[in-house]
C-alpha cells in the first residue's frame, strides 16, 4: 500500500531495482493512494523492502508477502541471477519479516500448546514404560516445541523483546508441563497397578538410555537447533524438524517424570541434565546461525543493542552448557573406563582359563562398580565359567582373583560360578 505523496518515490525505487511492478489506484480511503504489486526472488525481498523504507514505506505501511509458485518473466530471471550473484547468503533465505511471521505462527496459543504438550508427554511416558520405540516416536510427532525455541532466538537477533520473552516463557512452561504430566501419569499407573508389580524402569532399554547421558547428546541438540532455524530461514516446512527437537526434549522429560514417580533420584538427575543441556544447546545453535546469516533489527541504530543482547545471552548459554558438560564428560569418561576395564578383565580371565584347562570357557562376566565421582572403582566381579564334566576347579577362584586385581589395581571380591557343559 503506497501512502499519500509516496507514489513517485516508490515507483522510482522499483525502477532502480529493476523490478517488474503493477500500480493500481486505491480509492477506499485517503491514507493510501495506490497499491503496488511486484514479484521478487526470495533473496531480494529483504533488500528491496529496505530500499522501499528509504523511499518512505515504513513498518506501519500495509505490506503483504506471499509465495509465488511461478514467475515467467525475463526481467525477473535477470533479477534472480543478480541477487544470486551478489548475495553472500543462500538464495532461498527468507526476509526478516517472513521469519518473524513464521516464528509467530509456530508459537501456538497457550491452551493448545499446553494441551498438546500434555498429550505428547503422556504418550512418551507410556512408550517408555512399554519399552516401545514406536510409541515414543509417535509422541514426538505431536509435540509443539519448535515454535518457542525458535521464537526466543529470532526475538534476540531482531531485537524483538516481546517475542524473546514469550519464547523463553513458553519453553519453561512446556518443559515443566511435560515433566508434571509424566510424573502424574506414571504415579497413577503405579498406584492403580497398571504396570507389573515390582517393575524397575531402569531395566527397560528406553528408560535406561536416558539414565547416563554422555557428550553425544550435545550433538543431537545442536543439530536439532540448527535444523530448526535453517528450516525457518529457507521457508521449508518445519514439521519434520519439529520432531527432531521433540526427540531432544520430550522423552527425557518423560523419563524425569518416571524417575520422580518411581523414586529413582539418579534417573531424575540423568534425564534432567539431558533436558537442560538440550534446551540450552538448541537455543544457542539457533542464535548463532541466525546472526551468522545476517539477520539484524529493522532499524540500524538498534543493531548495537541486539548485538549486546546476543553476546550476553550466548555467554550465559555457553557457561550453563559448559557446567552441565562437566557432568556429561564425567559420564562419558566413566563409560569409557568401565568398558575398557571389562574388556581387560575378560581378556585376563580368558587367558587364565586357557592356561588352566583348554576345555573351560568364559560364559558370562558381570563387573560391578561403585563410587560417586568418575572413574568409579571395581568392587565385585562375577565370573560364570563353562567346564566339561569332571574338571577340577580347586583354587580357580584364587587364581582368577589374582589376575583380576592385577588388571584393576584394586581389592576386588571375585565370585566364580562353574556350570558343567557336556556336548554330544
Amino acid at each position: 500500500m503506497i501512502p499519500a505523496g509516496k507514489r513517485a518515490a516508490v515507483v522510482r525505487a522499483l525502477d532502480e531495482e529493476g523490478v517488474d511492478y503493477v500500480v493500481t489506484d486505491e480509492t477506499s480511503g485517503r491514507e493510501y493512494t495506490a497499491v503496488a504489486t511486484f514479484p521478487l526472488p526470495t533473496a531480494a525481498v529483504e533488500p528491496v523492502l529496505e530500499r522501499l523504507r528509504e523511499a518512505g514505506i515504513d513498518e506501519r505501511t500495509y505490506t503483504v508477502i506471499v509465495a509465488a509458485e511461478t514467475v515467467i518473466s525475463r526481467r525477473f530471471e535477470a533479477l534472480e541471477e543478480e541477487y544470486a550473484r551478489e548475495s553472500d547468503r543462500a538464495e532461498d533465505r527468507i526476509s526478516r519479516e517472513e521469519l518473524q511471521a513464521k516464528a509467530a505462527d509456530l508459537a501456538s496459543g497457550m491452551r493448545t500448546y499446553v494441551l498438546m504438550t500434555v498429550i505428547s508427554a503422556v504418550i512418551a511416558t507410556a512408550g517408555l514404560l512399554l519399552n516401545s520405540p514406536a510409541t515414543v516416536v509417535g509422541s514426538m510427532v505431536i509435540a509443539p516445541l519448535i515454535g518457542p525455541a525458535m521464537s526466543a532466538a529470532i526475538g534476540t537477533v531482531v531485537d524483538d523483546e516481546t517475542m524473546f520473552r514469550r519464547g523463553v516463557r513458553m519453553q519453561v512452561i512446556g518443559v515443566g508441563v511435560a515433566v508434571l504430566s509424566a510424573t502424574l501419569f506414571a504415579a497413577a499407573l503405579r498406584s492403580l497397578a497398571l504396570v507389573p508389580p515390582g517393575l524397575n524402569p531402569l531395566e527397560l532399554a528406553e528408560v535406561a538410555e536416558r539414565l547416563a547421558p554422555n557428550v553425544l547428546v550435545l550433538a543431537v541438540a545442536i543439530g536439532a537447533g540448527i535444523a530448526g532455524i535453517v528450516s525457518l530461514m529457507t521457508g521449508v516446512s518445519a514439521t519434520l524438524v519439529g520432531v527432531m527437537i521433540a526427540v531432544a526434549l520430550i522423552p527425557p522429560a518423560a523419563a524425569v517424570g518416571i524417575g520422580i514417580a518411581f523414586g529413582i533420584p539418579r534417573l531424575v538427575v540423568g534425564a534432567g541434565v539431558i533436558v537442560a543441556v538440550n534446551v540450552l544447546s538448541i537455543n544457542l545453535s539457533a542464535l548463532v546461525v541466525l546472526w551468522y546469516n545476517g539477520y539484524r533489527p529493522q532499524q540500524w541504530f538498534r543493531e548495537d543493542d541486539a548485538r549486546a543482547a546476543l553476546v550476553k545471552r550466548v555467554g550465559v548459554l555457553v557457561v550453563a552448557i559448559a557446567l552441565l558438560s562437566v557432568f556429561l564428560g564425567g559420564v562419558t569418561y566413566e563409560s569409557y573406563v568401565a568398558s575398557t576395564t571389562e574388556t581387560d578383565i575378560r581378556n585376563a580371565v580368558g587367558d587364565e582359563l586357557a592356561a588352566i584347562d583348554g576345555g573351560m570357557e568364559l560364559l558370562e562376566l558381570d563387573v560391578q562398580r561403585s563410587g560417586t565421582v568418575p572413574p568409579l572403582s571395581t568392587d565385585r566381579v562375577v565370573v560364570t565359567i563353562g567346564a566339561p564334566p569332571g574338571t577340577t576347579i580347586d583354587g580357580l577362584a584364587t587364581r582368577l582373583d589374582e589376575q583380576i586385581e592385577a588388571v584393576t589395581g584394586d581389592r576386588v571380591d571375585v565370585e566364580v560360578r562353574v556350570v558343567t557343559v557336556d556336548r554330544a
